[in-house]
């Protein structure tokens, strides 16, 4: 068994006798199912875990210390709540003393970011196996040699998510807390044991750290083309189709969720991929069907007693059921997990208003723009037998998880489309000849064919018409696409109808760019929509 004498530990308040160090998948594998009532290994090798009550993460519960170091860095306000220096003290020693208890304590240590110049040195304390496991497969996992001569950690992660915050805690306002300092180099887990709060926090550390060096954090997929090594960015929301589209045989997988583009080209910042399981197939997903094996976590999903088959139907425990992996069992992942300048960026939205072009090509302030608005839509409940789209913003394709002002990001990103020449585009994969209900969603062989264009650079030249409501320069011209579909409102066999739908999303655009008008230049507030 593979132990740490706390001596180590000490600096970090740890005095538990038994400290397992960096234990391999099969060791924690043994501990999980030895320790951990209700973990399982599933018909293909993977673990099963259960993370309790919460199955998603707790953006209302993140804290932020206000410290006179970065206050004034950080974008203050639902996405980072302030919390004083005292309130997370209070909840470090809350989370050590829970530590401090447990018959043992599992350590990771980690790297944050394939650059070898950027990445930080990332150490999880937690008492769970199935954590240590997820996280040992998230980040990027150090050689031996490395490890040998890791040494202290940049930022060290306290997960006591079995124990809760007390409430009465100034500036709590539930059981359940996840606090960053900055300044501390440390991330506090109260009352939450969804493993992917450590991945998230960590990408926070980085959203943070990396524009202080002028370098751009992105929450998107990626992937290379496999001769040139030149890079295409994938931004978009859940639903949108980022996973499926970046799963592409043709192109090199650099990662799935976070990256970062730097002075000489992009790289992702983790070691694995966790991706939603809800109705996986083999047929639907082959890549990450087959990568749920043996030194990969299920998580919060529903399998059989007999077989322990996994019916990744089934969402009587939570919708979001997820599956974590190495990224090297990805068959097509380039690894290391660096690629050259992006060639072109993608923004993806499912506009289930059916009023947006299934392929537009932006400016750069339009790019900024749109980049800062982070749009998509959803399908709404349903009220007597009407359903009406729900449009959904999140700044930066990734709000809960910035730091600076969305429009520190804009302003980054506009300086390397500027610095390297990459196209913008703006796809939906959402509706056609209607909203919901109406119309039908744009078949995903079409949004395929538009995706194999703009790599082959088929669309550099493509003709295009300006949008009269977006402002937008819509493709009319695309391989293998039919022409009819290209221009929306073509498709609306009811002209007044789309009139009045794609007005009432720009405005909805306009309405939610209110907030960040302060922050933003003249000129992309004005390459909005135009009513």
């Amino acid at each position: 068994m593979n132990a740490m004498h706390t001596a180590n530990l000490t600096s970090c308040g740890i005095t538990v006798e038994t400290v397992h160090r960096n234990l391999s998948p099969a060791q924690l594998y043994e501990h999980a199912i030895r320790h951990e009532p209700g973990s399982s290994i599933s018909d293909t090798g993977a673990l099963i875990a259960y993370s309790g009550s919460k199955t998603g993460r707790s953006p209302q519960d993140k804290r932020v210390v206000k410290h006179p170091d970065s206050e004034n860095d950080v974008w203050w306000g639902p996405v980072n709540v302030p919390m004083s220096e005292h309130s997370f003290q209070l909840n470090r020693e809350r989370a050590v003393d829970y530590l401090n208890t447990r018959e043992r304590l599992y350590i990771v240590d980690g790297f944050a970011g394939w650059h070898p110049q950027h990445r930080l040195k990332i150490r999880i304390i937690c008492s769970r196996p199935y954590h240590a496991l997820f996280m040992h497969t998230m980040l990027i996992r150090p050689t031996p040699g490395e490890l040998a001569t890791f040494g202290e950690p940049d930022y060290v992660i306290f997960n006591a998510g079995q124990f809760p915050a007390n409430r009465l805690t100034e500036q709590m306002t539930s059981k359940t807390s996840v606090d960053l300092s900055f300044e501390n180099r440390e991330i506090v887990i109260l009352g939450t044991e969804y493993a992917g709060e450590m991945k998230k926090g960590v990408f926070t550390i980085m959203n943070y750290l990396m524009p202080k060096h002028g370098l751009l954090s992105m929450h998107c997929s990626a992937t290379a083309d496999m001769q040139t090594d030149n890079s295409s960015v994938l931004f978009g929301l859940s639903g949108t189709g980022k996973t499926t589209l970046s799963a592409d045989p043709k192109r090199r997988l650099i990662g799935d969720d976070e990256h970062v583009w730097g002075d000489d080209g992009i790289f992702n910042i983790e070691g694995g991929c966790y991706a939603k399981a809800i109705d996986l197939t083999p047929e639907n997903e082959p890549d990450i069907f087959q990568a749920l094996r043996f030194g990969s976590v299920l998580e919060n999903v529903v399998f059989d007693d007999e077989g322990h088959h996994v019916d990744f139907h089934d969402t009587s425990i939570t919708q979001n059921t997820r599956g974590a992996y190495p990224i090297e069992f990805i068959q097509n992942a380039k690894v290391p997990c660096v690629a050259g300048h992006p060639t072109d960026i993608i923004f993806l939205t499912c506009d289930a208003f059916g009023v947006l072009p299934p392929v537009s090509k932006l400016t750069t302030e339009q790019a900024m723009y749109h980049f800062i608005s982070g749009y998509t839509a959803k399908v709404a409940g349903t009220e007597m037998g009407v359903t009406e789209p729900a449009a959904t913003f999140s700044a930066c394709f990734g709000a809960p998880f910035l730091v600076w002002h969305p429009a520190k990001y804009a302003e980054l990103l506009s300086k390397k489309l500027h610095e390297h020449k990459a196209n913008v585009w703006l796809i939906n994969t959402g509706w056609s000849g209607g909203s919901h209900g109406v119309g039908a969603r744009i078949k995903l062989k079409f949004t395929r064919a538009i995706i194999d264009a703009i790599h082959s650079g088929a669309l550099a030249d493509a003709p295009m018409q300006a949008d009269p409501i977006f402002g937008i320069h819509t493709v009319t011209q695309v391989p293998n696409v039919p022409a009819e579909i290209l221009i929306p409102e073509h498709t609306w066999a009811d002209k007044a109808a789309f009139a009045a739908t794609a007005a009432k999303l720009a405005g909805l655009f306009i309405e939610n760019f209110k907030k960040f008008e302060s922050g933003s230049a003249p000129e992309v507030k004005a390459a909005g929509p135009k009513i």
